[in-house]
């Protein structure tokens, strides 16, 4: 399942009312187990008792036989827990005999909620841990990072809750603050011509674009688009500080595949484990041949339209999310402009903009007036695509999200 598709499924089935964290994480771990997509035989939910130093099972679920009330993991006898509180997600084979004895032989765990500190160790304090009766590989890795990402998240905001206020005088600095990093929208960069517009969900958003001028004789552009997870003050604070980082690392000269991974690994260690982005970067040039290099961390597949072959394609995934895997690798690939080629970059607000049916606007719709408006300017097509979603969607829907679009063409 695509990771930012995968974030809002749990994000919507976690924004319920339940009664507790435990209700919560029951209902998540039960979706996981039941479904169809993901192949795994058996899930436990762990709670950390700093106490008793050990993982106490709370709730079981799947093929695998049951185990008895109370059980216990002790840390000292499982030094990969060490691992949790580093990587959020540790794949490792089961050493427990009982476990092993009740058909669990391979095994992920994943770090929910808050840190709990041992001695020089930190523990989360529950563990999502799941079995397969195949080899566990890196791409379940992260789907249980995300959904840990997603679980953690709405435990906090559940305590918060109570004693969250919204600081008026805070929230305008800020607004004025995004505004201010934001680029002019309208830009030209040798033959190309690209446009630009975001529309936060809220007062200030976690979505940003960028250009970034490079080196010093700034021969080639850098565009960027990418989303906060979540809305608000935190999403637009985590999307300022990567963009500061962007433009930073424009002055570098940076190859961008090695931007990426540092990219990562800031998200990761400078903001708390429930945060992420999706980040879409890619570099213009004098080029003759039109060349295109980027990387995209999980965003949207930005949509390509060739004039001559009238044809679609997609740019999809060249790695994972930001921040959730410290050490994860994006690479980079690249296509070719040609003249009255069109490049449109978007953000999950536009595709995933809901009516009053519970309808969303797609990638479908978006293709075919991709198509029809292949012959304006960037301008022309970015207003109109933010015309159509806002027409298409209902104001007041829960699902609607910031809303950026960054069409480049070139002449």
């Amino acid at each position: 399942m695509e990771q930012k598709r995968l974030y809002k499924t749990i994000d919507a089935l976690t924004s319920k009312q339940f009664e507790s964290e435990e209700e919560l994480l029951l209902e998540v771990l039960k979706q996981l187990v039941d479904s169809a997509k993901i192949n795994i035989n058996g899930g436990r939910i762990y709670k950390f008792n700093s106490k008793k130093k050990s993982y106490q099972l709370l709730h079981q679920r799947g093929k695998v036989k049951r185990i008895k009330k109370n059980f216990e993991l002790p840390i000292k006898d499982y030094p990969v827990f060490n691992l949790v509180a580093k990587y959020r997600t540790i794949l490792a084979t089961e050493t427990n005999k009982l476990l092993v004895q009740k058909g669990i032989i391979k095994f992920s765990a994943s770090g929910v909620a808050d840190k709990i500190k041992v001695g020089n160790e930190e523990y989360y304090e529950y563990l999502l841990s799941v079995s397969s009766d195949e080899m566990i590989d890196s791409d379940l890795r992260y789907v249980l990072n995300t959904v840990a990402t997603v679980l953690t998240s709405k435990i906090r905001e559940r305590r918060l809750a109570s004693s969250r206020k919204h600081l008026i005088a805070d929230i305008d600095r800020a607004k004025q603050l995004q505004r201010s990093i934001l680029p002019e929208h309208e830009y030209k960069f040798y033959n190309y011509d690209i446009f630009g517009l975001t529309i936060p969900a809220e007062i200030v958003g976690g979505d940003f674009y960028d250009y970034i001028k490079i080196g010093d004789d700034e021969e080639r552009l850098g565009i960027v688009l990418g989303d906060a997870a979540s809305k608000g003050l935190s999403a637009s604070a985590e999307a300022m500080y990567i963009s500061g980082a962007l433009r930073m690392a424009g002055n570098f000269q940076i190859k961008i595949s090695p931007m990426m991974n540092i990219m990562n690994s800031l998200v990761n260690k400078i903001f708390s484990d429930d945060k992420f982005s999706t980040l879409f970067y890619g570099e213009l040039s004098n080029d003759k041949k039109g060349l295109f290099l980027y990387a995209n961390a999980g965003h949207n597949p930005p949509i390509f339209y060739s004039k001559r072959k009238k044809k679609l394609i997609y740019l999809k995934p060249t790695g994972p999310l930001l921040g959730p895997a410290p050490n994860s690798r994006y690479d980079t690939d690249s296509i070719n402009f040609e003249s009255g080629d069109i490049l449109v970059i978007y953000s999950d607000g536009i595709t995933e903009a809901a009516n009053n049916k519970y309808q969303f606007y797609e990638e479908k719709r978006l293709e075919k007036l991709i198509r029809k408006l292949s012959n304006k300017s960037p301008k022309e097509i970015v207003i109109a695509i933010i015309d159509d979603v806002q027409k298409f969607s209902t104001p007041e829907s829960k699902y609607q999200d910031d809303k950026t679009v960054v069409v480049i063409k070139r002449n």
